[in-house]
């Protein structure tokens, strides 16, 4: 997709469309099941400390990652599955790269399939592990608000600060560019809250959980210092 627009090209191989659409439903998907999986994480480091070494076996861990990427490829799977069986009015589409919502659109042929697996599939990517979050978040707040001493809060705190940031920019543009009525969507209003979700939002995340690094924290110290001095 970059490559297009540096290049300024307008068109697209229905080939490298279907790569697009299946890569960045499988990315999505991945992300957002992940973000459940390290909110458990870190409920189980702040509110089961000492069974921690106990309930992260490698078996465990291995089971947390492995099934977040399957089910996100088997998602995307089915949905450009589905798509190749659409036959299309045009080949024109209002949009910066192949999204899913884009191409149904553009469809000729009954979608209705391809529609009701979207909303299934949807809400079993976006809504449970969102409701998973805020399930573990909950009981870690009720300790973290419970903790004695302010170094405790603070230790938990930055423990679970990026991540917070991380969820918070993640599913405010998904549910605001994918569960919002298709009648309150204009083609630029489409555009502009894709862009957030797929360009914006991910882009402060390495910068997000690096500073949990006290080495970068120094290192970044020290360069506002001698910029501020200079």
């Amino acid at each position: 997709m970059p490559a297009n627009h540096l290049c300024r090209r307008t068109t697209i191989s229905s080939l490298a469309c279907l790569a697009q659409t299946y890569f960045f439903i499988t990315f999505g998907g991945a992300d957002s099941i992940l973000l459940s999986a390290m909110a458990y994480d870190h409920y189980v480091a702040i509110c089961h400390l000492l069974r921690c070494v106990t309930i992260k076996s490698i078996l465990h861990w291995t089971w947390l990652v492995m099934v977040p990427w399957i089910s996100a490829n088997l998602i995307s799977l089915v949905h450009t599955l589905l798509v190749t069986r659409l036959s299309f009015c045009t080949n024109r589409t209002p949009h910066f790269f192949c999204d899913l919502n884009a191409l149904i659109k553009l469809s000729c042929s009954d979608t209705q399939v391809n529609e009701t697996l979207v909303l299934v599939l949807r809400g079993l990517v976006v809504w449970v592990p969102f409701v998973y979050v805020v399930a573990s978040y909950t009981p870690v707040s009720v300790a973290v608000w419970k903790a004695p001493s302010a170094q405790g809060k603070r230790k938990a705190f930055s423990t679970c600060g990026s991540h917070l940031c991380a969820v918070f920019l993640f599913y405010q543009t998904i549910i605001g560019v994918y569960f919002n009525p298709a009648s309150m969507h204009t083609t630029q209003t489409a555009m502009a809250a894709t862009v957030m979700c797929t360009l914006v939002a991910p882009t402060p995340n390495p910068f997000i959980h690096s500073l949990q690094s006290r080495e970068l924290r120094g290192a970044l110290g020290k360069l506002l210092s001698w910029n501020l001095l200079s």
